[in-house]
C-alpha cells in the first residue's frame, strides 16, 4: 500500500468522473440523508470560496457493490479493468454537490421529492448574506438565477438578465467552475484496510461487519454475450441478495435464523479450510462467486440432514449455528446421505460438539481443527478427539439448569424433539416453532411438575427449573389444561381422553408412568428416572474413546446466544412470572 496522496480537482473533472462511473459510493455507506437546505448551504460555501472538507477516495480496480443512482440520474458501471474511486468519506457532500450541479430530483418518500433544479443564486445578496437560497418570497425574479442555468444556460439567456447582474453572474459561474475540491487518494490498499479507514473515519457510526465488507468485495457486474442468441446481457452477483434468497428458501423449513457469518465461514472452509476473518477477506472473488451455488446446496443438504436424521425441526434448537459449517463442508464433498460408519461417525461428532460446549469460544480456530476430523470421516475413519464428553447422570444434573439459549440445554431439547413429542391430550405432534422459541416466555416449554406445585413443597429452584423437568408441549396444553396442578391429577384427566397415554409419554422420554412416580407425585423419583433416560439417549449417540474414560473435569461455559434467561410460563395463571 502506498501512502495516501493529497490531490485537488475542479467541478468539471469531478462531475465527469461521476458521470462516467469512475467515482462510486459503496453500498455500505448510509443512505443520502442531507435535506435540500443543507445542500443549499454547501453550494453557498462553494460560491464564497469556503473550505467544504476533504473527500477521501479509495482507488482500486476491484468492483464493489455500489449505489446505482443518485436521484433520477442512473450511474453507469465503469469499463472492465478501469480503476474506480470509491468514496470512503464525503458521501453526503458529494451527493449534495452532484445533485445541485445537475439539478436532480431526489425522492425522499412517497409524498416528497426534492428538486435540486430549484436552488437559486440571489444576485442581490451581499457576501456576508446567504447567496444560495430556496425561497423566492420577496425576491425579484430577475435577481434570481438557477444554479443549473448559471452553469449551463446559453449566453443569450444569461445576457437577458439586467446588465447590473452580468458581472455577478460571470463571477459566480467562475467561482463554481474553478473551485478546487480537496481529495485524499488511497491507492493499492486491500479492502480490509480501506474499510478499516472508513470505520475509523465514521467513529460515530456502526462499524462495518465482515459480511458487509464481503458484500462489497464480491459484487460482480459484467456484460456477457448469450452464445445462443448473441444478445448482450448483464450478469450481477450481489451477495446481499443471494443471502436473502437463501434465507427465503430456508424459511419454509424453519431454519431462517442462521447467520450471515455462518454462511461466510462455510464458503471459506470449503475454499481454504480456514474461516478466520483474515482468511475470509483473502478469498478470491471469482472463486467465491463460482463456489457459491455448490456451497448453498451443501448448506441446504446439511440442514435437511439435521431435520431428517437428527429430527431437529427448527434452527433455534440447533445447539450451535457453527455446526452448519463442518456439516456443509461434509456435504460439499459427499453429495449423498452418509450411511454405515460415516453416519455413526458424523453422529458422534455432532453430539460431542453439542454437549461439550465445543463452540462456546474460539469458534474459528476450533472449526479449522474440526474440518480435519470431517476429512477423517469422509475417508471412513473414526477421528481422534482431544476433548472428552460426559454423558453421566451427575453431569446432566450439574449442568441442567434450564436456559434455552445454552448449547447443552439445546442438545437435550433436541433429544426431546427427536422423539417427536405428542400432545398429552390427543396424540397430535407438537408443533415446534422458531417463532415461539424466539420469545422469552416460549409456549413450547412446560414444567412437567409445575413450578407452583413444587414451590409449595419447598423444592429447590435449581431442581424445579431443571431440563429434566421440561417437556415440549403446545400452548393450549401448557396454559389451559395443566397450570399448577399435581401431575397425578392432570394426567388422570388426560388418561380419560387418551387410551395410549403411556405411549404418548414415551415420546417425552417419560417411559413408564408407574416407574417415574407420576401417580404418587414423587418428584425425586421422576427426576432421577428422567435424568437416567436422558443419559441413556446420549450414550446411544456417542462412540466412547479412551479420552472419555479419563477423569477429566469439563466445565461448560455459559454460551447462551441470547444473554437473557428464558422466562417461563406461570402454570398457575398462564402469565409470565419472572
Amino acid at each position: 500500500m502506498t501512502l495516501p496522496e493529497p490531490q485537488s480537482t475542479t467541478f468539471s473533472n469531478l462531475l465527469n468522473e461521476i458521470e462516467k462511473g469512475q467515482i462510486k459510493i459503496p453500498q455500505f455507506q448510509r443512505d443520502f440523508v442531507w435535506d435540500i437546505k443543507k445542500s443549499a448551504n454547501l453550494m453557498d460555501s462553494i460560491i464564497k470560496g469556503y473550505p467544504i472538507g476533504t473527500f477521501i477516495f479509495w482507488k482500486t480496480n476491484e468492483r464493489l457493490r455500489s449505489v446505482r443512482n443518485m436521484g433520477d440520474f442512473n450511474l453507469p458501471e465503469p469499463e472492465d479493468g478501469d480503476f474506480v474511486n470509491y468514496v470512503l468519506d464525503g458521501q453526503q457532500r458529494l451527493t449534495s454537490l452532484f445533485a445541485s450541479l445537475k439539478g436532480l430530483k431526489i425522492k425522499r418518500d412517497e409524498n416528497k421529492t426534492d428538486d435540486y433544479a430549484e436552488l437559486y443564486v440571489d444576485l442581490e445578496a451581499k457576501e456576508d448574506e446567504q447567496i444560495v437560497i430556496l425561497e423566492q418570497i420577496d425576491k425579484s425574479k430577475q435577481s434570481l438565477i438557477r444554479i443549473t442555468d448559471l452553469l449551463y444556460a446559453e449566453l443569450t439567456q444569461l445576457v437577458s438578465y439586467p446588465s447590473q447582474y452580468h458581472k455577478t453572474i460571470s463571477e459566480y459561474k467562475k467561482r463554481i467552475e474553478s473551485y478546487n475540491y480537496s481529495i485524499i487518494l488511497i491507492k493499492e490498499a486491500p479492502i480490509d484496510i480501506a474499510t478499516e479507514i472508513f470505520t475509523r473515519i465514521n467513529v460515530g457510526g456502526k462499524p462495518l461487519s465482515l459480511f458487509e465488507i464481503m458484500v462489497a468485495k464480491t459484487y460482480e457486474y459484467k456484460k456477457v454475450t448469450d452464445l445462443n442468441t448473441n444478445e448482450e446481457k448483464i450478469y450481477i452477483f450481489d451477495l446481499s441478495d443471494k443471502f436473502k434468497i437463501l434465507i427465503s428458501d430456508l424459511t419454509p423449513v424453519n431454519y431462517e435464523t442462521i447467520s450471515d457469518a455462518t454462511v461466510l465461514q462455510t464458503v471459506a472452509m470449503i475454499l481454504s479450510k480456514d474461516c478466520s476473518k483474515k482468511a475470509i477477506l483473502k478469498l478470491d472473488k471469482s472463486e467465491f462467486i463460482n463456489t457459491w451455488p455448490a456451497a448453498v446446496d451443501a448448506i441446504k443438504s446439511s440442514i435437511e440432514y439435521f431435520r431428517g436424521f437428527y429430527r431437529i425441526p427448527v434452527s433455534q434448537l440447533l445447539p450451535y449455528n457453527a455446526l452448519i459449517v463442518p456439516f456443509s463442508y461434509f456435504f460439499y464433498h459427499h453429495k449423498d446421505k452418509p450411511t454405515g460408519d460415516k453416519q455413526k461417525y458424523l453422529q458422534d461428532f455432532f453430539w460431542r460438539c453439542s454437549i461439550s460446549g465445543r463452540y462456546s469460544s474460539s469458534v474459528e480456530s476450533k472449526l479449522a481443527q474440526d474440518i480435519k476430523k470431517i476429512d477423517n470421516i469422509l475417508a471412513n475413519q473414526l477421528p481422534n478427539y482431544e476433548w472428552s464428553v460426559d454423558t453421566s447422570k451427575d453431569f446432566i444434573i450439574k449442568y441442567g439448569w434450564f436456559n434455552a439459549g445454552k448449547a447443552f440445554i439445546k442438545s437435550i431439547l433436541s433429544l426431546y424433539a427427536y422423539h417427536q413429542p405428542k400432545s398429552f391430550n390427543d396424540e397430535s405432534i407438537v408443533n415446534i416453532s422458531n417463532y415461539w422459541l424466539k420469545q422469552a416466555n416460549s409456549k413450547n416449554y412446560h414444567h412437567f411438575f409445575p413450578r407452583a406445585f413444587l414451590r409449595k413443597r419447598q423444592e429447590e429452584e435449581f431442581f424445579i427449573n431443571h431440563i429434566a423437568n421440561i417437556t415440549i408441549v403446545d400452548d393450549f396444553l401448557n396454559k389451559r389444561e395443566i397450570r399448577a396442578q399435581a401431575p397425578s391429577k392432570y394426567m388422570k384427566r388426560f388418561l380419560k381422553h387418551n387410551s395410549n397415554l403411556s405411549q404418548t409419554m414415551s415420546t417425552h422420554l417419560i417411559t413408564d408412568l408407574d416407574e417415574f412416580g407420576i401417580w404418587e407425585d414423587d418428584y425425586n423419583k421422576f427426576f432421577d428416572c428422567r435424568v437416567n433416560a436422558i443419559s441413556k439417549e446420549l450414550d446411544k449417540r456417542i462412540i466412547k474413546q479412551d479420552i472419555d474414560k479419563q477423569n477429566i473435569t469439563v466445565v461448560l461455559e455459559d454460551d447462551a446466544e441470547e444473554p437473557v434467561e428464558l422466562e417461563l410460563i406461570n402454570e398457575e395463571n398462564g402469565d409470565s412470572n419472572e
